[in-house]
């Protein structure tokens, strides 16, 4: 087994400061300084992109104090067009970020922009426990899941 930790999550962004903006107003993120401008050789031979820059910053991700995960939130200078959202697709496809309230949170994510792409819901996990919870979309379309845990039913 490989001595792991766990260090960042990355965002892909059309506009990275408008998708940043949403993150640090909506769900407490924070910046962490400095803004990152990359470009040149070693970049493109890593990421694989021929004549790869891309600028952005990282975002901390509330609750876990100041060393805890970051959303590295990312342009390229160049990019394909994205697919539609699809919450089956294969790969990565959603963050989730526990809240008070599922509804009213994703009444503010709605205002700020996002879109809904399910209901609001309760399962009960495999512990027992009841989870409220909603997939909405942030503005340029990737899945954020919204869910508030409790022992009993809301």
């Amino acid at each position: 087994m490989i001595d792991a930790r766990f260090g960042h999550l990355n965002l892909i962004a059309r506009d990275w400061r408008a998708l940043a903006a949403f993150y640090i107003r909506v769900f407490g993120c924070e910046i962490v300084p400095p803004e990152r401008d990359y470009s040149g050789d070693e970049l493109a031979a890593g990421t694989g992109v021929p004549g790869a820059s891309l600028r952005g910053a990282h975002l901390r991700l509330p609750g876990h104090g100041p060393t805890g995960p970051t959303l590295e939130v990312y342009q390229y200078g160049s990019m394909p067009d994205g697919l539609p959202p699809a919450a089956n697709r294969p790969g990565f496809q959603h963050i989730a970020f526990a809240v008070p309230t599922v509804a009213d949170a994703r009444d503010t994510v709605l205002a700020e922009g996002g879109a809904a792409v399910g209901s609001v819901v309760t399962l009960q996990a495999a512990d027992g426990r009841f989870v409220t919870w909603a997939y909405v979309t942030d503005p340029e379309g990737n899945i954020v899941e919204l869910q508030s845990w409790s022992d009993t039913r809301p």
